[in-house]
């Protein structure tokens, strides 16, 4: 490749050849940017910067001055008094470095970036999603927790700023919580179409605060229709001819800065004015480090960062081109071997681009390694690009010690692929910062990640992780009979055993497909209103935690409905509650590590007599109680709420939600969950198992499919019962629990927990327990054909009754032993 890059020729002609993309906007706008395409199935093109230090490697001194110069703007719009009292947020991965630079050029503000690396002890000060990035989810761990309190103004810096909605996003749930008077957004480039340039305007307006804009060019892409299929094949195509990685043949040396103690790597948990002093101080004696562990005669040498660690590489790689060039005018015997030595900076990144190596192509070559930092979201390939074929004499790689792991000197690891291609790499290791102070694990042992599919559960792993352990191998199910018995004689818990699996008959199986596609566009419109309500009230980038496992194909669509409506691509976690035991404080404080507990909204199917509304809030009050995170809020989004136990839902409807009708061959084939102190331990997620062996009666990728594929005709009827419920009453009035109280009396059963109202508790008495007799809605129709088909299967009784407020209950055998009488004197039929 020849390694004068970008310079003759436009580096985004290629694709704006080939896809008639349009880069127009202020002359100057090619010099800064180039076009590659990705593997993204939200947008094909991707814009290189020239400039930014990430894809393309650039001389560090351009890098920071580009970024130094937006920070003196910054500086000179605010006026010294406010630019005293600004804060700076930068976002990762791309913009960790540019944001530090512009906080350099406003001069005393201290310095804070978004991570995608949770850090156990350091509380979250905040959150946002990226809709288009290959990665969202986004932290804000600051050390000092008033660091984001002030009044004064918040600069906010990306790489580029396109339709916005990250940036407005981050504001909006910022100004929430420490809400100020004025904002700077600070891009490279804007790139904002015509259709959002007056978005800014109208949002500050919204919000009631000044929402200033600085770049340093500004145009817009033109996409033809089609460009995102097109984009997708040109990148299938020139993939598929791939060249494999070549072995290693250079020499790997380790070189020890001597970074000073205490020193923060960067600012994923801020970095001050008084950081910045200590750093200006102990550049030049790490750079001449560096100097000193290159090859005799190197003429080209890449400094190339890590991910979200861009600044520290970017200060020493500027610190080193100002050290050669020195010495290249000097002659100083320390550097005389590497006088005038062309110096370039670059980054690692997650982003997958596609390289192609042609002149006007901004991406020529790519590197790809395991990922070697044990990041959150589990193990994935990472790029370097543009370093293959640059013609560099020496590599010197700056990770921090988090990413210093067997993964990062395997052989298929970074420093191999370096040492394929070129004859010296160099590593030199910067110490993670973690807060001290703040660095007190909240458990002895490291809680597992969540599990997944297809390991655990039929659905895709990305739908939902599980925080439970898995339990598939133990024997855990008991004849419903036997479990009646001793969960109502007081010898066992109902989450200590599993009844055995419902098989469906094919009458039965006929009645769940015709009810689902009876109800498919219901199930969508309530899926969507319950979604736009979290979305308007609850977090504008919420984390989906479904109540296992009823609530987990409905947090599954309410992610459907998210992405496919707004493009976001929301976390989603499913986490055991117990009646009478709780919620899963394990998984609570997994959450709270990775999550701001304020984002979280649990997620249920329907609401019964609201018994799990209230163990829900009890549990959530007593985790606080104990020293747990505190900001969760114990408010259920459910998708029906026929019982009006809480104030998110999408109807109030008694239903019948086809989900219902099945246990886990609807559910990623996953039993009801398990708490059993001989299997669950005190650091232990709560159990289930995975029914691997029911695969061929799954349906629960079905069951999503066919409510998503009803989204597109229902948008408008959303919009309408989302508005109506955001300006209606919904305040809780629990009419379904005084229900079922007269209920138990009238019935002479004397136990609330016995009675089971609305059409999805009834379904799961049939299944689950032993019912004694089921209370039917005069005149209900078809939302009660399944509940009858199985009250014959059983032999229990259906009885009509006028004025009952649910459609059905479900009254489960009082007093139940096996050939014991009930209520009436008479005896159960099995």
């Amino acid at each position: 490749m020849n390694h004068a890059v970008n310079k003759a020729v436009w580096s985004g002609s290629w694709v704006a050849e080939r896809l008639g993309v349009e880069l127009v906007g202020d002359d100057g706008l090619t010099e800064l940017l180039g076009l590659a395409l990705r593997r993204n199935p939200k947008r094909a093109h991707l814009l290189v910067s020239n400039v930014l230090g990430k894809h393309v490697p650039q001389s560090p001194s351009v890098v920071y001055g580009h970024g130094f110069a937006l920070g003196r703007r910054v500086r000179d719009l605010l006026g010294a008094d406010e630019a005293r009292r600004a804060v700076v947020l930068g976002y990762a991965e791309t913009a960790t470095g540019l944001g530090h630079c512009v906080a350099d050029g406003v001069g005393l503000a201290p310095y804070l970036h978004s991570t995608r690396r949770p850090v156990p002890g350091v509380a979250t000060a905040g959150g946002f999603e990226e809709s288009h990035s290959h990665a969202t989810s986004h932290l804000l761990l600051p050390e000092d927790p008033a660091l984001l309190v002030g009044d004064g103004p918040l600069v906010l810096v990306d790489d580029e700023f396109s339709t916005g909605n990250t940036i407005l996003n981050t504001i909006r749930d910022l100004h929430e919580r420490y809400p100020r008077g004025r904002y700077v957004v600070v891009a490279l480039v804007d790139m904002r179409s015509a259709a959002d340039a007056g978005r800014l305007d109208e949002f500050a307006r919204e919000i009631g605060a000044r929402v200033d804009l600085v770049a340093a060019a500004s145009g817009t892409v033109r996409l033809p229709e089609g460009v995102l299929e097109k984009g997708q094949e040109l990148v299938a195509r020139h993939e598929a001819a791939a060249v494999p990685a070549p072995p290693s043949y250079g020499r790997i040396a380790r070189v020890d800065l001597r970074w000073p103690r205490g020193l923060p790597d960067g600012g994923r948990h801020g970095f001050t004015p008084q950081h910045r002093i200590r750093l200006e101080r102990a550049l030049p004696a790490m750079a001449a480090r560096l100097a000193e562990a290159l090859p005799p005669k190197a003429r080209r040498v890449l400094v190339l960062g890590f991910e979200e660690l861009m600044y520290a590489p970017l200060r020493l790689a500027r610190e080193l081109e100002q050290l050669v060039d020195t010495a290249d005018t000097a002659d100083t015997a320390d550097t005389a071997d590497t006088a005038g030595a062309e110096v370039r900076y670059s980054t690692t990144t997650r982003s997958p681009v596609l390289a192609v190596d042609d002149p006007g192509y901004a991406i020529r070559s790519r590197l790809v390694f395991p990922a070697h930092d044990d990041p959150a979201d589990g193990p994935g390939e990472r790029y370097a690009y543009n370093v293959a074929g640059g013609g560099f004499d020496a590599v010197i790689a700056v990770v921090d010690s988090a990413a210093d792991t067997p993964e990062l000197h395997a052989s298929d690891g970074l420093l191999a692929r370096l040492a394929a291609h070129t004859p010296h790499v160099v590593l030199a290791v910067v110490p993670s910062y973690v807060p001290e102070p703040l660095y007190v694990p909240e458990r002895p042992a490291m809680l597992p990640e969540p599990l997944r599919g297809p390991a655990f559960s039929s659905y895709p792993p990305e739908e939902v992780g599980w925080l439970l352990q898995d339990l598939s191998d133990v024997t855990l199910e008991a004849p419903t009979e036997e479990r009646e018995e001793a969960i109502q004689s007081g010898g066992a818990h109902y989450a200590e055993s599993l009844p055995v699996e419902y098989q469906p008959s094919e009458q039965y199986q006929e009645l769940f497909h015709t009810a689902l596609e009876a109800s498919a566009g219901r199930l969508a419109l309530a899926v969507g209103a319950v979604t736009e309500l979290v979305l308007a009230e609850r977090s504008p980038r919420p984390v989906l935690v479904s109540l296992a496992r009823a609530g987990t194909p409905i947090g599954v669509l309410m992610r459907r409905w998210a992405q496919f409506r707004h493009g976001l691509d929301l976390p989603h976690y499913a986490v055991s509650i117990v009646r009478g035991r709780g919620i899963d404080a394990n998984a609570l404080r997994w959450l709270a590590a990775h999550h701001d507990p304020a984002d979280v909204v649990f997620v249920d199917g329907w609401t019964g007599k609201g018994a799990i509304t209230r163990e829900l809030a009890d549990a959530v009050k007593e985790f606080e109680a104990r020293g747990g995170a505190v900001g969760f809020d114990p408010e259920i989004a459910v998708l029906a709420d026929p019982g009006s136990c809480v104030r998110t839902y999408g109807t109030r409807e008694d239903f019948l939600i086809p989900s219902a009708c099945l246990n886990s061959t609807v559910s990623g084939l996953i039993s009801r969950t398990v708490l059993r102190a001989d299997l669950v331990g005190p650091n232990d997620f709560h159990g289930a198992k995975f029914y691997r062996e029911l695969a061929g009666a799954d349906v629960s990728v079905a069951f999503l499919d066919a409510v998503a594929a009803r989204f597109p005709e229902v948008g408008e009827a959303v919009d309408a019962q989302a508005k109506e419920l955001l300006s209606g009453d919904r305040a809780p009035t629990w009419e379904g629990w005084a229900a079922v109280e007269r209920i138990s009396e009238e019935y002479g059963i004397h136990d609330v927990n016995l009675v089971k109202p609305g059409v999805g508790e009834t379904t799961r008495v049939l299944l689950r327990r032993v019912p004694w007799k089921i209370l039917a809605r005069a005149g209900a129709g078809a939302d009660l054909d399944h509940v009858r088909l199985l009250a014959e299967q059983r032999g229990v009784p259906v009885e009509e009754v006028a004025e009952l407020p649910y459609t059905c209950v479900g009254l489960i055998h009082p007093k139940y032993t096996r050939g014991a009488t009930g209520a009436d004197g008479k005896a159960v039929t099995v």
